[in-house]
């Protein structure tokens, strides 16, 4: 069992919507409806949908499988959406979400090394995955990225400095 929540960004507002995709043998049901439509794939990002006598071209615009996120365009229209299966359904049931965010408070060389450039500055916001700052050792450059979210507070490190393991890198608020 899924749970789609769909969000609508076409207008001012978002409207959400959510409902459960499930699978019983060998029939999908979307809430209580049986799926007796039909999907053609186009390409890896596009797909043509036939449902209750309509027709939808449905563009995967991002997704992160991870995150279970995609934005899609549905006859044009901008669609956010999210899943969630039935683990993130008991983890969010014992309060215990699995995608929360990580709040990171200082980021440490990972091994001795050259900074060769940063690419944050104090007071800027970051998210997981951003680059923070590439460090060359044994003449391997390593992009070093945030580990979660937060506001840079002080960058210790200048491009050309040399670092030893585990030294403070970045401080976060």
């Amino acid at each position: 069992m899924l749970k789609i929540k769909v969000g609508d960004k076409s207008g001012d507002a978002t409207q959400d919507e959510s409902f459960e995709i499930t699978q019983k043998e060998n029939q999908w049901l979307i809430g209580t409806d049986i799926f007796d439509g039909d999907i053609v794939k186009l390409n890896d990002s596009l797909f043509h949908v036939l449902w209750q006598n309509r027709s939808f071209t449905v563009e995967v615009e991002e997704s992160n499988i991870a995150d279970k996120t995609f934005k899609l365009l549905i006859n044009g229209q901008p669609y956010e959406t999210s899943a969630k299966d039935q683990f993130d359904l008991l983890l969010e049931g014992l309060g215990m979400q699995a995608t929360a965010t990580k709040k990171i408070n200082n980021l440490k060389a990972p091994m001795p090394g050259l900074i060769q450039s940063v690419a944050v500055t104090p007071g800027q916001e970051v998210e997981k995955g951003d680059t923070l700052l590439v460090l060359v050792a044994m003449k391997m450059e390593n992009i070093i990225k945030s580990a979660g979210s937060g506001i840079v507070k002080t960058v210790k490190v200048t491009p050309g400095e040399i670092v030893e393991k585990n030294q403070v890198l970045i401080e976060f608020q």
